[in-house]
């Protein structure tokens, strides 16, 4: 099942695909899962739940709607660059970007909005949902994206799950939103970050928020996938995410 929403917020056409699991719904509702960057990890999420979820006793993979937030093939990498960055008063671009730096960001806050109030109320709307087990996954910008939206919106989802997340994205700004979010006494059901092994400084970066957030109570997993690399990572550790969810949502 599909859906094309045009954003009020953002002004951008998103088409969201929806998977729903066989069988009746719990009396709570389903769990759900939100994939950014759905043209490229609705399947892979999809078919994890589809396929394990036969066998949730010993995959430990529960049945969950997942929903998949697309941006059009040909606008994704400006469009990402848009929706999934916070917005700043400057911004300071690695070396490695130099003249290839986006030509707009920060548009967080929007597409925070859009998720809000407009895309969760059809989920909530059209299925049967449990409202306390929701979870933004995300990768790279995404994956930052979902950690901003833990620190600066605590109660938008239960769970977050961050792969590879983009933590080094203007000058790590995103230690500042954790250390307010710290200083808030902010918190979260669970929040899972992994990061491939050859990703270089990234697993570093990855492991420096984990330590923070862990030291202060957070419930956080943090694993280092051997031999992975940025694109392999998440087909290679998304079984363990969602078994992670699932542990911590009995």
């Amino acid at each position: 099942m599909s859906y094309v929403i045009h954003s009020n917020y953002t002004n951008y056409k998103y088409t969201v695909d929806v998977y729903i699991p066989e069988g009746e719904s719990p009396k709570e509702g389903f769990p759900v899962i939100y994939v950014l960057d759905g043209l490229s990890y609705f399947e892979f999420a999809k078919k994890t739940v589809e396929v394990q979820s036969k066998n949730a006793v010993k995959t430990k993979v529960n049945p969950a709607i997942v929903v998949g937030i697309n941006h059009e093939k040909d606008t994704m990498r400006s469009r990402r660059f848009y929706d999934y960055t916070a917005p700043a008063i400057q911004y300071a671009y690695p070396m490695r970007m130099k003249g290839k730096e986006p030509e707009a960001v920060g548009g967080a806050e929007d597409f925070h909005l859009f998720i809000e109030n407009e895309l969760k109320p059809i989920i909530h709307r059209d299925f049967s949902v449990n409202t306390n087990n929701e979870t933004l996954f995300g990768h790279s910008l995404g994956g930052y994206y979902a950690l901003w939206s833990l620190f600066k919106y605590t109660n938008s989802f239960a769970n977050y799950i961050a792969l590879s997340p983009s933590i080094w994205w203007n000058d790590h700004e995103l230690v500042r939103y954790a250390e307010a979010f710290i200083m808030n006494e902010g918190t979260c059901n669970c929040l899972y970050i992994a990061v491939g092994e050859l990703e270089g400084f990234m697993v570093n970066d990855g492991q420096q928020m984990f330590k923070y957030l862990s030291e202060h109570g957070l419930n956080v997993s943090f694993y280092e996938a051997l031999e992975e690399n940025h694109a392999s990572v998440v087909p290679s550790v998304i079984s363990r995410a969602f078994r992670y969810l699932n542990q911590n949502n009995r």
